[in-house]
């Protein structure tokens, strides 16, 4: 049995970093959501899955911290096949033919609007380039900074890399979406900045979490993984 094998939570933390990863793009699709609060003029808006997402990155922390690249990279690019599977399975229902009563008390155009929005064109591509983005670059800074840090301030580590991380993640997913008409350029930076700023704070906010979650797994599975050696690309 491998060493990858005997961890026995790496199965959780791995299921839910999937799990949220799925449910925050549906969240993406479904809602933006504008508080009525401005910062300089512009008015901080958000889509739906800003509320979930940093989750990902708070468990992605945790995997790089705990477990090293290697298998973080194996966790995102799962989530990554996750995610393709979810937009096959939405626009497939989206081109099959609606039964008669569903059509008329629910609809396809209602159907197209939230769930169909995760599986055609632009959200798609913004959101599988984001995520790519954002995730290994995310994983890679951390990994490097905790070996030159020799594994002190988790924090400024975990902030540090989510700040590269959530920023390509950000900037690349509201500018494909922009770009191929999902989103109007009038709220392009609202977007952008609104989804950042609260991205960040909400790992911040989280942090606690983090140094918890960390110091748990590297107990009970009896690893703390520095990559003194290992790449930090996203292939093999």
């Amino acid at each position: 049995m491998s060493q990858q094998n005997s961890f026995r939570y790496l199965d959780v933390v791995a299921s839910f970093f999937v799990g949220i990863l799925i449910v925050s793009n549906i969240a993406s699709s479904a809602k933006i959501v504008d508080l009525g609060i401005s910062l300089f003029s512009i008015p901080l808006v958000f889509d739906g899955g800003t509320l979930l997402f940093p989750l990902a990155y708070v468990l992605g922390d945790v995997l790089t911290e705990v477990y090293g690249f290697k298998t973080t990279r194996r966790v995102i690019w799962t989530g990554f096949a996750a995610m393709a599977l979810a937009t096959l399975a939405f626009f497939t229902l989206g081109v099959l033919p609606p039964e008669g009563f569903w059509e008329a008390e629910t609809g396809s155009n209602a159907y197209n609007a939230i769930l169909g929005g995760m599986s055609y064109g632009g959200i798609v591509l913004a959101s599988l380039s984001a995520y790519l983005a954002g995730e290994f670059s995310n994983a890679a800074v951390l990994s490097k900074l905790k070996v030159m840090m020799k594994g002190r301030m988790l924090w400024v580590r975990t902030i540090g890399s989510s700040l590269v991380g959530e920023f390509l993640d950000t900037l690349i997913f509201v500018l494909v979406a922009t770009v191929t008409g999902v989103f109007g350029w009038e709220i392009f930076w609202s977007l952008v900045i609104t989804n950042y700023i609260l991205k960040v704070s909400i790992e911040v906010l989280v942090t606690p979490f983090t140094y918890w979650a960390s110091g748990f797994l590297k107990k009970k599975e009896n690893i703390d993984t520095f990559d003194w050696k290992a790449g930090a690309t996203p292939l093999v």
